[in-house]
């Protein structure tokens, strides 16, 4: 029997060609030597997040890091990919993160994924290796989801005699986010509840940004439209409305509507919450922020005493995030 999964999971989620596997965190077998992070080409994150993830699509990336096993950064070792992205919305970021520019400052964490190759245990330590990154970048703030709904979508075979049978197969049981617990993110609660146009028979979502793209024929409608062919749609006729065509599209595919009760939503300051106070209060001014730093510093040559250090740590806010460090 399939349960849903919990905060008190002790095991780590995996996605390789589609389908979902468990790895517990009592096997270990982690070693940091033997693994590598780097920044890689959306090409390269895009073909491997495709080919291994259940959604088997690829989020709007601003940025994309990979795991490599054995230390190398041939695409041959590559066991994992983290990407920052832009979400749909600005206010999925700002809400959290009201204090920092969208999408300059403040990035979702479209997609985490590894592959069974990796080791009980990798996520943390890849997760806090992409934070670093990001931070260097002039990220302060990251948003992150965790979709809790299982999915499922339908098999059909045929046997050496041709006969037909269909079976259902568990795509995703769903996750809560542990591994964003585990490295110190804060639980927001839920996401806003919604509608999903949902494909039993893949076990997918369409986006409503998907179905809008289809019917304006804006950027991107042709590979939603092929998407929706492969799904199994009839192809759009020269000439056809693309509404039109969307609407038989969606009953072709047989697209469910169902209730999904919110995401699992996270917080991760990559900064102080004072500084992210500060930068709040300014913000508003086009100002730049100076914080003093006071810190005691042992007199030279003395075995006791100390004096006061003075550091001023200046941030450009609408100069890219630049910080300068002054004494």
């Amino acid at each position: 029997m399939t349960r849903p999964p919990t905060p008190e999971s002790s095991s780590c989620q995996r996605w390789t060609l589609g389908r979902h596997s468990w790895r517990h965190l009592s096997e270990g077998g982690f070693d940091a030597r033997q693994f590598s992070v780097a920044e890689i080409p959306e090409s390269v994150a895009r073909s491997f997040v495709c080919r291994h993830h259940y959604a088997a699509s690829y989020p709007a990336g601003r940025m994309a890091w990979g795991l490599f096993s054995e230390a190398g950064e041939d695409p041959a070792s590559l066991v994992g990919v983290a990407v920052l992205s832009v979400p749909m919305r600005a206010a999925v970021v700002s809400n959290v993160f009201p204090e920092l520019a969208p999408f300059t400052q403040s990035l979702e964490l479209g997609r985490f994924v590894l592959t069974d190759a990796a080791p009980a245990n990798a996520e943390s330590w890849f997760l806090a290796q992409v934070w670093k990154r990001a931070a260097a970048a002039g990220i302060l703030g990251i948003v992150s989801f965790a979709d809790p709904m299982p999915r499922q979508r339908t098999i059909t075979d045929v046997d050496e005699h041709g006969q037909i049978s269909t079976r259902v197969e568990t795509v995703s049981r769903g996750h809560v986010g542990t591994i964003y617990q585990a490295t110190g993110a804060i639980a927001l609660g839920r996401s806003t509840p919604r509608t999903l146009n949902y494909v039993p028979t893949a076990g997918l979502v369409l986006s409503e940004r998907t179905l809008s793209k289809l019917r304006t024929g804006e950027q991107g409608c042709d590979a939603a439209e092929r998407h929706l062919v492969k799904l199994g749609a009839r192809p759009r006729r020269a000439g056809q409305d693309p509404r039109a065509w969307l609407h038989t599209a969606l009953v072709d595919v047989g697209v469910q509507k169902i209730r999904h009760p919110g995401n699992f939503r996270y917080k991760c300051a990559l900064l102080h919450q004072m500084t992210l106070r500060r930068l709040r209060a300014v913000r508003d001014h086009h100002a730049l922020l100076t914080t003093v730093i006071l810190s005691r510093v042992p007199l030279l040559g003395q075995a006791s005493g100390f004096r006061l250090a003075c550091v001023t740590l200046t941030f450009d806010f609408w100069a890219g995030g630049s910080w300068l460090i002054s004494s």
